[in-house]
């Protein structure tokens, strides 16, 4: 029986980090990070890839959070991010989408 609960607790782990990768996804698209942002190439701003690397290591969801929210530029050059309010995405959906971003 022990046995059987750790094997359901695993799945419902896995299943639930993969529905939050699933939802971080589905929030880069829908709030329109697409645009100037792709996975693995610079378009307008840093590719995904560029984002995780230059983070890696590092805690830096509350600043990534707070970046988008603000916008500004400067990090990855001089093109600036336009802020992107609650409106534009959720806070949980940000934090979702940031977790996908630094997972890349």
């Amino acid at each position: 029986m022990k046995k059987m609960n750790l094997l359901l607790l695993a799945s419902f782990l896995a299943f639930g980090s993969g529905a939050a990768f699933a939802d971080g996804e589905a929030a880069l698209t829908k709030s329109g990070c697409m645009a100037c942002h792709a996975k693995d190439k610079k378009l307008v701003g840093p590719s995904f890839k560029d984002i995780a690397a230059k983070y890696k290591g590092k805690d830096a969801s509350a600043q990534l959070f707070d970046k988008v929210r603000k916008g500004g530029s400067g990090v990855f050059g001089p093109i600036p991010m336009s802020p992107n309010g609650p409106d534009k995405i959720a806070d949980q959906d940000l934090k979702d989408a940031i977790a996908v971003i630094l997972k890349s």
